[in-house]
């Protein structure tokens, strides 16, 4: 095995260390505007731009949306929890 092969490789074997401070939930958004995208392709029986284009957008904001409530919500049973 190569070098590089091997040093590749051992870059997989730990996790990436990605915060939890709101800058970097914003990591979120591109992945969940890929998700939203890929999914609509798939399940759009004819893609016109237009279309597409305003279906991958009420998905991604309703995913964003159930996201932010569901925060919300964990917060609040969290803070409940702990007073």
């Amino acid at each position: 095995m190569s070098m590089i092969a091997a040093f590749i490789m051992a870059t997989f074997t730990t996790p990436e260390n990605i915060g939890v401070t709101p800058n970097s939930m914003l990591w979120l958004l591109p992945l969940v505007a890929s998700i939203s995208i890929v999914y609509k392709t798939t399940k759009l029986p004819k893609i016109r731009f237009a279309h597409f284009l305003k279906e991958s957008v009420v998905l991604f904001g309703s995913i964003v949306i159930f996201m932010a409530i569901t925060a919300l919500v964990l917060v609040a049973f969290a803070w409940l929890v702990t007073e």
